[in-house]
């Protein structure tokens, strides 16, 4: 074989498509990837990866004997790994995660209204990515690149894939040298990324979930001990000055969605971005604390979710919602509200499979679930991820005053959810939003803006309708909005430098607004370091429900006692003091909590470093017991006294206003439905200005019984007999 000719040959296009792979990996690793390589060796062993695992995986088709079908097989290959590296470039920029097989195989679950968002995140330079691919269907079709005819035995192939094994177990060795237990203590997929290279993290990924789903089965009422003797260790006791103050109101949460904590109190071109939300924060019946935190993993909003209602962290890789929530045994703030006599929903403009919702919501003990179905979809009604806030809040009044009280109803808003597109008829005229060159940022304030007036229009009706005076409302913000790219725009607009910018100022921007607001209750700005794990136990003492018997991973913000500390899903810990950063490495990151200043480790004394040790280790063993706890469904071994289970088959979401309505007339004068009080419907109170609604008046005071029906065929066809 004449060396000129090698790249003719079918070895040689082996090595083109392994070169060309490696090229645009380490292309996305430098460009797209923030994988903290800080030393030439690490830098070294990267540049390996691809020449492992992914090109042992293209040598598969020069197993085949037939020419053309080798070439189809090995070109087929790197495609496979081309859409894997595109799909976690993509994924990256929108979550700064790779993607996992738990989060692949839910992908069904979560797709609907991704699209636009997804869009938004493709940049000019991802053609990089598919080029090589490109040029080399290309000169094949030009005969440029000639399909060697010639037969091959067994054995080149065999020599082949030798040697890229040889380069995969070098790769592994080199690694551990520089990280020993790698995959041992995966906590940052990062780092597995970073040495070992994608596809082996993929493969790698795969094993760990078939493994997991192996323990789940072998799971025993032992392992649950070790938790339940670990929350109770740690449980805060209530304040009595609250406890208690709040029993028998009906409970309204407000998600805000990507709504950040820097977004309060913000003024652009002299204007209030959020001024109604602004008042209710400073409003001496609130309590808002302003050192809190979302904590949220790859689950995102669905994670924000599973903390509120379960005192649990999501999983550390993938939603807890589409992973384990169909099966899963939870004691969820829904259940345990039923056992005082509490009337559960949820209301959500989007489609009910988006994130799982219309299984999990059986499973945490909802009532009823409105989504999308149960709302107006005219083409302009929706925008991104679901119905406009505005239609959302303004037509729930319908089935909201059909709900028996005290109820618990959490209403999820989309508006403020990334790329932050809006029409023109729903801005307002009278606010200016920055002019940077990051139009991201331009709409998120103009996003964060309707949503404001969302809000504000809701409360002006909680209090016409006198739905106000028998209520607690909690306002919080699920998870960031602008991702660490936004971050250089967005710095002179929160007095911040762009050239500056730290990992501390990165964790500040993962604070979320958290508010509780009540008529007469003793209100105020708070500094508690907290998070989204410490809003039930929050909710339940301020219910007067002692949460001591339940497992929750947080404590109540208004204790005494409380944990003045919040972990990341990533092991980052923030407390009063310090920031801390690579919580498993020998020597953490330290920042200084106040002023942003980063310390060394060695600079504390040996009592602080034995003090922050033990803080790390109590701070991820939350998380350990956390997913220990969800990954292996150990509540199913445990049901607290006077807690009554909920079987998620008693829950239809096709005929919640029907059984609303049975409810209601069934308990006669002894219903304590709004609508029920009021001798009729309370529509009329809520007042809007979507442009939408403007002709539409009907969508608000009126139920389209055809629409439900199509929603509950059976019941329809029985109803007409």
């Amino acid at each position: 074989m004449k060396k000129s000719n090698f790249w003719q040959t079918r070895f040689g296009f082996f090595v083109i498509l392994v070169l060309t792979f490696a090229a645009k990996d380490l292309f996305a690793a430098y460009c797209d990837f923030n994988l903290g390589l800080s030393d030439p060796y690490q830098h070294f062993i990267m540049w390996l990866s691809p020449f492992g695992l992914a090109a042992a995986i293209i040598s598969l088709g020069l197993y085949v004997p037939r020419p053309r079908l080798s070439y189809l097989t090995m070109l087929l290959l790197d495609l496979a790994n081309t859409i894997l590296l595109f799909a976690n470039v993509v994924y990256y920029r929108q979550f700064n995660d790779f993607l996992t097989i738990k989060t692949i195989q839910n992908t069904s679950k979560v797709s609907q209204g991704l699209g636009k968002s997804t869009v938004a995140l493709l940049k000019p330079q991802d053609i990089l990515i598919w080029i090589d691919l490109i040029i080399i269907i290309a000169l094949l079709a030009m005969g440029k690149l000639k399909i060697d005819q010639r037969s091959y035995g067994i054995g080149s192939a065999f020599a082949a894939t030798n040697a890229t094994c040889f380069m995969l177990v070098l790769n592994l060795f080199l690694a551990e040298t520089s990280r020993p237990r790698l995959l041992v203590n995966t906590f940052d997929r990062s780092y597995v990324v970073k040495y070992l290279g994608l596809d082996t993290f993929t493969a790698y990924d795969m094993f760990k979930s078939a493994r997991s789903s192996s323990v789940k089965k072998n799971a025993n009422a032992d392992e649950l001990n070790q938790i339940l003797t670990f929350t109770q260790q740690n449980y805060a006791q209530p304040n009595s000055a609250y406890f208690g103050k709040a029993r028998g109101k009906n409970v309204i949460i407000i998600h805000l969605e990507s709504f950040q904590q820097f977004l309060i109190n913000l003024k652009v071109n002299g204007q209030e971005v959020t001024p109604f939300l602004n008042s209710i924060y400073k409003s001496k019946h609130t309590l808002a604390f302003d050192n809190f935190y979302h904590q949220v993993g790859l689950g995102r909003t669905s994670d924000a979710e599973n903390m509120l209602e379960t005192g649990t962290f999501g999983l550390s890789d993938g939603s807890a919602f589409t992973s384990i929530g169909s099966e899963n045994t939870f004691q969820a703030a829904p259940q345990i509200l039923r056992q005082r006599g509490y009337t559960s929903a949820v209301f959500h403009g989007n489609t009910g499979t988006f994130w799982n919702r219309n299984e999990v919501y059986k499973n945490l003990g909802y009532n009823y679930f409105f989504d999308a179905n149960y709302f107006s979809n005219q083409k302009n009604d929706k925008i991104g991820y679901g119905l406009k806030d505005k239609l959302l809040f303004a037509e729930s009044i319908k089935y909201l005053e059909r709900m028996q009280q005290p109820f618990y109803v959490k209403y999820l808003t989309v508006t403020n959810h990334i790329p932050f597109d809006m029409d023109e008829s729903d801005t307002d005229p009278n606010f200016k939003t920055t002019n940077t060159s990051d139009t991201t940022v331009n709409n998120y304030f103009e996003t964060a803006h309707y949503l404001d007036q969302a809000v504000q229009e809701s409360f002006t009706y909680l209090h016409k309708s006198g739905l106000y005076k028998n209520s607690l409302i909690i306002i919080y913000g699920d998870h960031y909005g602008l991702s660490d790219s936004d971050n250089a725009a967005v710095a002179p607009i929160i007095g911040k430098s762009a050239d500056n910018w730290t990992n501390y100022d990165t964790v500040e921007m993962q604070k979320v607004p958290y508010m509780i607001h009540m008529s007469g209750l003793k209100g105020g700005i708070k500094h508690e370091v907290g998070g989204e794990i410490d809003a039930l136990p929050t909710l339940l003492h301020l219910l007067g429900i002692n949460s001591q018997q339940y497992v929750n991973f947080g404590t109540d913000l208004l204790s005494k006692q409380h944990r003045s500390a919040v972990v990341f899903r990533n092991g980052t810990i923030v407390t009063k003091k310090y920031v801390i950063l690579s919580t498993r490495s020998k020597h953490p990151i330290l920042y200084d909590a106040q002023n942003g200043q980063q310390l060394t480790w060695k600079s504390l004394s040996q009592a602080e470093q034995k003090r922050l040790k033990k803080l790390i280790k109590f701070e991820l063993q939350s998380l350990h017991f956390s997913d220990m706890l969800n990954n292996r469904n150990l509540l199913r071994f445990y049901t607290p006294a006077g807690f009554v289970p909920d079987q998620p088959t008693q829950f239809d979401y096709k005929t919640n206003y029907q059984q609303m309505e049975r409810i209601r007339k069934q308990a006669g004068d002894r219903s304590t439905a709004l609508y029920s009080q009021n001798n009729g419907s309370t529509t009329s109170d809520y007042q809007t200005d979507a442009s939408e609604l403007k002709n539409r008046r009907s969508e608000i005071d009126s139920i389209d019984q055809t629409k439900l029906n199509k929603l509950n065929p059976t019941k329809s066809k029985t109803t007409q007999k």
